[in-house]
């Protein structure tokens, strides 16, 4: 089990982020390498990603389910996706606090790897997922005009 922690500022109140992290339109714009994202039923998507990334390249298939809702302050995203490199499967607590610039969202995931995707090493794995997760929210940032 891999643990990653993240936090990253955004400069727009927790509202409106809390309601971009939660939109499946805006979140397939904002998830490096996602070909398609569709709501599955409520709170529960279909995804499909072409990673270009060194350590977890390779294309995936996969579902997401958002639980335990607090809007604007917190929610936790549960995933399981498989591909030709490996499967991924997870939780994330994710927690948005207001601050004077605008709001920090904050992440704590779980995460197991398998296949060609654990033969990498936590290392690269953790150092892969860091950039994904700072490039999804720096276009996060700029789709909501922050």
């Amino acid at each position: 089990m891999i643990k990653l922690s993240s936090s990253f500022e955004i400069a727009r109140p927790p509202d409106q982020v809390f309601a971009a992290l939660v939109d499946p339109a805006v979140l397939q714009r904002c998830i490096p390498g996602c070909e398609e994202l569709k709501a599955i039923g409520p709170d529960a998507y279909e995804a499909r990603l072409n990673i270009g990334v060194a350590g977890l390249k390779g294309r995936y298939s996969g579902r997401a389910e958002l639980r335990d809702k607090h809007p604007p302050e917190s929610f936790t995203l549960s995933f399981d996706g498989k591909g030709t490199p490996g499967f991924v499967r997870g939780t994330a607590k994710v927690r948005l606090a207001a601050e004077p610039s605008g709001t920090r969202v904050t992440s704590d995931a779980e995460v197991q790897v398998g296949g060609l995707i654990a033969a990498v090493g936590s290392r690269l794995g953790d150092a892969t997922a860091r950039k994904l997760a700072a490039d999804f929210f720096r276009q996060l940032a700029t789709e909501i005009g922050a």
